[in-house]
């Protein structure tokens, strides 16, 4: 899968890509044409660089509804030729979850599709989670021969039918098919005791019950692979955490000793360590090993100092990030911000907006650093990280980072509530619903109280949605 092509900001499709507010605003507004074309290229493209942690299903829904539009597009995605030559989830699971809203909105044809692509497509359990919350038994019972004839009736299809049944989503449909079908029963019963299997005889190595034993063990990285960033950190991080268990006071000279110049391994375990433990030594060893030659250490460090909490680690961190000319474009200074903007104290507000500028300027609206900042300027009630706020909120790819900067705004911006908090109610992010429901001005632009009450009356909508946009309403017909 390739990284989708954003458009930029200002275009219709760039505002839908992102899901902001406007999008649905300049869509309805826009030749209907056009709109559903933009529409159709969003859903059939996912524009999310993480699925997990953005919405849009029911944002793109809740347009198809408003545009009236026909699911020719999605239909054409989901029953192309490529549905059998990629079974990437995430080439169709969008798709799939708006037909399953459009299905809870009384689409039939949405409701169709999905029966269909549950006996035809590769991403087949998708579909059947969608039905599961909106289909009738009948129907469901219906689908069970074309589920149960993609499993052969041999020992390995028994072991892939068990392992569909684990990792469904909504069990309902598996617990109809089981009263009707001994062979899902039969899997049904199975599955759980081949998770207790696996779990009962996972491999592993643990180490001696010392602490040159564990910093030893720290060293032998997964996979057999030194050079593996990732394997060596994942065992630091276990031997950091027995080391909780088996360090005594007299083993702290030989904590420093690996913190200082050990192995990989055991010098990131011991800098965790004494970082968790809140040694006097941590920030001066954090500051060594962020200048090392050794990416996985500097790494381990910068990583290590954002976990660093007290008035001494955010004296270090002042320093390190206001460290003059030409300082506060290193990693070490750039981590200390980080640190600052999640721990820091109202006078180090400043530091922290310069560090969004320069973040900004940089790298642009990306990196997963930038979210800690944003939500920083906000805790810190910086004002004067307005205009970069404002940045963020209109030009983040990721509808997550942007309710972060909508979040901080409302901590920052004193018109908030008679501006972004308008569009935000539109947003396909709940918590940036909810959060303009909170704020939002309910007088001068007509627009606010009927969208409140079409939110209060939505049964898609959140539960949270609906209480803040019922209290709104409720102390408004009471004034």
């Amino acid at each position: 899968m390739f990284e989708p092509v954003i458009a930029p900001s200002a275009s219709l499709l760039g505002l839908l890509q992102r899901g902001r507010g406007d999008g649905q605003l300049h869509a309805l507004a826009a030749d209907r044409g056009e709109a559903i074309a933009a529409l159709e290229a969003c859903v059939t493209d996912d524009p999310r660089a993480d699925w997990q942690v953005e919405n849009r299903s029911l944002y793109y829904a809740r347009l198809y509804m408003e545009l009236e539009a026909p699911l020719t597009g999605l239909e054409l995605h989901l029953t192309s030729p490529e549905d059998a030559r990629d079974d990437d989830e995430a080439r169709t699971g969008l798709a799939l979850s708006v037909l399953g809203h459009l299905a809870a909105y009384g689409r039939r044809d949405a409701l169709d599709l999905l029966r269909r692509y549950v006996a035809t497509g590769s991403n087949w359990a998708w579909a059947l989670d969608e039905l599961a919350l909106r289909d009738d038994d009948r129907s469901l019972l219906a689908l069970a021969p074309d589920v149960l004839g993609r499993f052969p009736a041999d020992p390995e299809g028994d072991a892939e039918l068990r392992a569909a049944i684990r990792s469904a989503y909504e069990p309902r449909p598996w617990r109809l098919w089981a009263a009707h079908h001994p062979r899902v029963a039969t899997a049904s019963e199975q599955s759980p005791f081949d998770l207790w299997q696996r779990q009962l005889n996972r491999p592993g190595v643990t180490p001696g019950w010392s602490t040159s034993d564990v910093l030893a063990w720290a060293d032998q990285a997964e996979s057999g692979s030194k050079a593996d960033l990732s394997a060596v950190a994942r065992r630091a991080a276990a031997a950091a955490r027995c080391l909780t268990a088996v360090v005594r006071p007299e083993d702290r000279p030989l904590l420093l000793t690996a913190a200082e110049r050990g192995e990989p391994g055991a010098r990131i375990a011991a800098l965790r360590h004494l970082v968790e433990q809140r040694d006097p030594a941590a920030a001066a060893l954090i500051e060594g090993a962020a200048s090392d030659v050794d990416c996985r250490i500097v790494e381990a460090a910068l990583q290590l100092l954002g976990r660093m909490r007290g008035p001494e680690a955010l004296a270090h961190a002042r320093r390190w990030a206001d460290q003059g000319p030409g300082g506060a474009d290193s990693a070490l200074a750039d981590a200390a911000v980080q640190l600052l903007a999640d721990a820091g104290e109202p006078c180090d507000a400043a530091l922290v907006v310069a560090g969004l500028r320069r973040w900004i300027s940089v790298r642009g609206v990306t990196g997963a650093g930038l979210g800690t900042l944003v939500d920083g300027a906000g805790r810190l009630a910086a004002a004067a990280a307005v205009p970069a706020l404002r940045h963020v909120y209109g030009e983040a790819v990721s509808s997550e980072l942007r309710g972060r900067a909508a979040r901080a705004l409302a901590e920052t911006d004193p018109h908030f509530a008679e501006g972004p908090a308008v569009e935000c109610l539109w947003d396909c992010e709940e918590a940036t619903r909810e959060l303009a429901a909170h704020h939002v001005t309910t007088t001068g632009d007509a627009r606010v109280l009927e969208r409140l009450r079409r939110l209060a009356a939505d049964p898609a909508e959140e539960a949270e949605v609906h209480a803040a946009v019922r209290g709104r309403l409720t102390s408004r017909e009471t004034r």
